[in-house]
């Protein structure tokens, strides 16, 4: 497929096809600019087109796998930048960098084809060097990834910490997820079938549904699955069968020592003399023995 950015004028609506890798790889830094693929100087290009059309709604197709994060990011920001409604489409597979793109759309209007994948995974890069070259790289990463987590989260609602995780998932390639995921992750904002007029979808959401969210990291592993609320409980009184069992025996140990405590006092035959004859211990009376022995 040829790579390469294609801008349309159809009524009130500007399209913007998006295909193939983004940027330039290092291997393909040589090769003769006009074949080169999507790149933000190309984007920049038609940037000013884009101003001149001043279309009511801007709609951005992404057919792309990914490719050079630099310039996702500054593609990104020129289409945050336009005034008009940013709607951002995703078809097959939407991957890597082609998912910081989709992150442009206005809000709600990050929509993803129903027979769509969509991953987002830790930046990679090519590195040769000493130690000292090789360190740096690595910082870099570290912090592409922590910029990209932050960019997702705040797209998304859920904590950047999460997407960090579920970036590094599988060695740091992440995972795929389904259009329904996408969503559940707050990635996208409704799913579309390509095979309806645009107008139509057949699911949408427009908030991250945290519950989604949550089934998600467990099922890909990410997070242990905590015990169901029953349904007529709210978590405040959950387990308050197993409350109401411990009380019950504390309860029962509780009366059981006070009855115990209240009742009368039993002593031994030994311990009640009678006030006749005066009884002593043995050891009394082996001292007594001793003594008569002494005074003879």
């Amino acid at each position: 497929m040829e790579s390469n950015i294609h801008i349309s004028n159809r009524g009130e609506t500007c399209y913007v096809d998006i295909e193939g890798t983004i940027g330039v790889p290092e291997e393909w830094q040589f090769d003769d600019p006009s074949s080169r693929v999507t790149t933000y100087e190309k984007f920049k290009e038609n940037l000013t087109r884009l101003r001149e059309i001043n279309a009511e709604e801007i709609v951005v197709n992404i057919r792309s796998t990914g490719g050079d994060v630099n310039d996702a990011l500054l593609i990104y920001e020129a289409l945050s930048s336009l005034d008009s409604r940013i709607v951002t489409r995703c078809y097959g597979y939407t991957a890597s960098a082609a998912t910081v793109i989709a992150q442009a759309a206005s809000e709600g209007n990050r929509e993803i084809s129903a027979n769509a994948l969509y991953l987002i995974h830790d930046s990679i890069c090519s590195a040769e060097g000493n130690v000292q070259e090789l360190s740096s790289r690595i910082e870099l990463l570290a912090k592409t990834d922590e910029r990209l987590a932050e960019l997702y989260a705040r797209r998304s609602g859920h904590p950047k910490e999460e997407f960090i995780e579920l970036m590094s998932a599988n060695n740091g390639n992440g995972r795929w997820l389904s259009a329904e995921e996408a969503i559940a992750a707050g990635l996208a904002d409704r799913i579309i079938d390509p095979s309806t007029s645009e107008k139509e979808c057949f699911v949408q959401k427009t908030t991250p549904d945290n519950s989604s969210w949550s089934k998600l990291l467990c099922k890909l592993g990410l997070r242990k699955a905590t015990e169901a609320l029953p349904s007529d409980r709210n978590i405040l009184h959950f387990g308050e069968e197993k409350q109401e069992a411990s009380i019950a025996r504390r309860s029962t140990l509780i009366l059981r020592e006070g009855q115990r405590l209240s009742a009368p006092t039993r002593t031994l035959p030994c311990e009640d003399p009678s006030l006749g004859d005066p009884v002593f211990s043995p050891n009394e009376r082996a001292y007594a023995e001793d003594v008569k022995q002494f005074i003879r």
